[in-house]
């Protein structure tokens, strides 16, 4: 199916084939928990953690987690591995395994392509099968609130219709291979600092309306076998023992039919926990106690726990193994051959089209091909581009050819910065044969300067490394970078800077560079599509899927909530906290006072200018909106024209904003975006059919969403705050329930 065709129109109601084959599911998997004894119902509902097990089943293959099945019924043992941008399997890279390595997540977002990101997934779970994964701890929809966040790179921006939308489409992409994905980390888990013991504040509506209906998106498109709760605590309860997120709106509201899992470390509790909805204790090693083993045998003993909940349990996690197809075509028991080649395709197909051309002056871009000396600078240009770290880092195909070790004694992903072997230098090369392209490394801006007056081009590589587990501090670029790209962009007036960054970084020399690009992460082929964008044989198509700020100041938060005691913690520790997966005694309260007004729509209600706006990029083409049409009523439809009035091909996303919202002030909303390829002079029409929930409000103490009657005004734009076209729709009064 065409991207066109992909619907930026969520379906609230599943067609008939599907919802009987959700039944059939359903019988399936309750019928087997039926089957199940108790001894092997308890075995099912935790899982161990593979490198710190000490009693390993002889199957047990060195991964994230393993939990074993039921051979005798069928039920398959769950081989999980995390797998945001990758089959990132931490254990197994030791050994030399490798994998295709995406670039950011943030890039697929900015892409805002649906077809891709299912493309994703789908090569993703590929990978997985082959390697002998069946549940993939993918799915990563946590809306950026704050832009200092450490696992910004790995989540898709800060909208719930476009995150929603774009983890979606991977999870269904991952599990059109018969295996498992998750959706995570439910709920509100934007901060790193403190992420095992904060305490996040918001009201009910203003969650619905933001981060809960992102994740409401991301399943009903996706179907995810599996949920995996949070660290945090909400409201006071912990995520994976909040009866509010997990039994009452999860399971009820929204009629979730699968599992939930918890993240690695994140149970607290027996009874608590399971009565509060959930499914599975994961990686067990890493909880203070074995929660799920004894102590839920005893409580079933005692009826503190029901035996139908210790069944229902069973089925939710059976309801995974049989609707994803896993069951019916178990992954095979050893390694199987990988098309690296074509997956790398894939990863630099997402690296072109999410790389975002932030400015563009003087026609600077595309480079010409006849160009005789350009010079690199920066970032290790010569040799790779930057990952980000964590749980999600992969270990690429190519593999590794800088690593920077930050700190002894913890996982290796957390205390390295990596970059994957795809070389800039060696792709600009291939793309400009006649000209002299060198590379200096940039950490005296003096000589970067003297290199740069020598050229006819300067190129300059900037980096930011963000890493789970920890939040960066500043959003200024690291190592003096901003004076290197000072001095360099007054030798040479022809300095193109390209970063490499997991979310906005402060830029001071903006006034003095005549073009930037956004790379992000770009993934183990990142140097080629960098050399492709540069050079115009790829035009750039990307749209940020954030808001840049132009000073920490503006953000709702220009501090990390509980950073300072942590420190005067640690000290006073003599160095202790190791990234984060142990408790302190800090649990510092969060409230998140600007509500379901997130990123753009905080900027634009107070009427803050930032650096860049959510949804903006340039291109090496240019394009005309035309021809509105908005259409009220019952439901809101828009349409209008898209026409390509440059002399090149390329790709752009309008997006259409309503303003909208009673309960509040109205804050302007993405209701609906599509991709558009077009060649020169050619026009599409785009018709766009919103949602009702994204112009609604959400009533809590009538569990359902509300659409006032009245007069919405509409605009078509670029990015948010942009009026291109601009038009009113009448809506009548209208229900929605979860």
């Amino acid at each position: 199916m065409k991207a066109k065709t992909r619907a930026v129109l969520m379906t609230l109601v599943l067609p008939a084939a599907v919802q009987v084959q959700a039944q059939d599911a359903e019988t399936r998997a309750a019928a087997l928990a039926e089957r199940m004894t108790r001894e092997e119902q308890l075995r099912y509902i935790h899982g161990y953690f593979p490198p710190m097990s000490k009693d390993r089943p002889a199957d047990m293959i060195p991964s994230a987690g393993y939990v074993p099945g039921v051979p005798r019924l069928g039920i398959p043992t769950l081989r999980e591995s995390d797998a945001s941008l990758g089959v990132a399997n931490q254990i197994e890279q030791r050994k030399g395994d490798v994998a295709t390595a995406l670039p950011a997540s943030l890039s697929l977002a900015a892409s805002f392509d649906p077809d891709l990101a299912y493309r994703s997934g789908a090569m993703i779970g590929a990978e997985a099968r082959a390697k002998t994964f069946n549940v993939l701890l993918a799915g990563g929809v946590n809306l950026t609130r704050d832009p200092w966040g450490g696992r910004t790179f790995e989540y898709l921006g800060e909208d719930p219709l476009l995150s929603g939308i774009m983890a979606g489409e991977s999870i269904r992409g991952v599990q059109s291979n018969n295996i498992i994905s998750t959706v995570k980390h439910f709920v509100l888990n934007p901060q790193e600092t403190l992420r095992t013991t904060m305490d996040a504040r918001i009201g009910e509506a203003d969650l619905r309306e933001s981060d809960l209906l992102a994740f409401q998106v991301a399943i009903e498109r996706g179907k995810p076998g599996s949920v995996m709760c949070a660290y945090n605590k909400l409201d006071g309860d912990w995520a994976c023992e909040n009866d509010f997120l997990l039994n009452r709106v999860l399971k009820q509201d929204w009629a979730y039919k699968g599992f939930v899992m918890s993240d690695w470390g994140a149970v607290h509790s027996t009874v608590k926990a399971v009565n509060a909805g959930l499914d599975q204790q994961s990686g067990r090693e890493l909880d203070k106690a074995m929660f799920f083993g004894k102590p839920l045998a005893d409580a079933v003993t005692t009826g503190a726990v029901s035996a139908a909940r210790l069944a229902d349990m069973n089925r939710r996690i059976l309801y995974g193994v049989v609707s994803t197809g896993l069951i019916d075509r178990p992954v095979p028991t050893s390694a199987q051959p990988i098309d690296y080649a074509a997956h790398a395709r894939v990863a630099q197909e997402a690296a072109e089209k999410g790389s975002v051309l932030l400015k563009n002056e003087g026609g600077v871009l595309p480079l010409a091909r006849t160009a005789k000396r350009i010079v690199l600078i920066g970032a290790h240009a010569d040799v790779g581009v930057l990952s980000g770290g964590g749980s999600s880092q992969v270990r690429s195909v190519g593999g590794a050819p800088v690593e920077i070790p930050l700190k002894e004694g913890a996982a290796a992903s957390f205390a390295r910065v990596t970059w994957h072997a795809s070389s800039p230098l060696t792709a600009i090369r291939a793309m400009a044969p006649q000209a002299r392209v060198t590379y200096v490394d940039g950490r005296d801006p003096a000589a970067a300067a003297k290199a740069a007056r020598e050229a006819d081009l300067a190129i300059v590589f900037a980096w930011q490394w963000r890493t789970e587990a920890q939040d960066i501090e500043t959003l200024a670029l690291p190592d003096a970078q901003d004076a290197t790209i000072d001095a360099v962009a007054a030798a040479n007036r022809r300095t193109v800077v390209v970063l490499e960054t997991g979310g906005p970084v402060l830029m001071p020399w903006l006034a003095k560079v005549p073009a930037v690009l956004q790379a992000w992460y770009p993934g183990q082929r990142g140097g080629e599509a960098i050399a492709n964008l540069l050079f115009g044989a790829t035009n750039p198509s990307g749209r940020l899927p954030m808001t840049f700020p132009a000073d920490e100041k503006q953000a709702p938060r220009a501090v990390i909530p509980g950073l300072a005691a942590m420190k005067a913690a640690d000290a006073a520790r003599a160095g202790g906290g190791t990234y984060g997966m142990v408790e302190r005694d800090l649990s510092p309260v969060v409230p998140y006072a600007e509500g379901a007004a997130v990123g753009y729509r905080w900027f634009l209600r107070d009427g803050v200018k930032p650096l860049f706006p959510f949804g903006h990029g340039l291109s090496y083409t240019s394009f005309r909106y035309g021809g509105l049409r908005v259409e009220g009523g019952k439901q809101l439809r828009v349409s209008f024209d898209v026409t390509n009035t440059g002399r090149l091909a390329g790709a752009d996303t309008p997006q259409v904003y309503a303003l909208a919202g009673r309960r509040a002030a109205p804050t302007q909303r993405l209701v609906g975006f599509e991709r558009v390829t077009l060649a020169p002079g050619e026009t599409r029409r785009v018709t766009v059919t919103v949602d009702p929930r994204f112009i609604a409000d959400y009533e809590p103490a009538a569990r359902r969403w509300r659409v006032a009657a009245g007069r919405y005004p509409v605009t078509v734009g670029r990015f948010a705050g942009d009026a291109s076209l601009s038009g009113t729709a009448t809506l009548v009064a209208a229900t929605v329930r979860p």
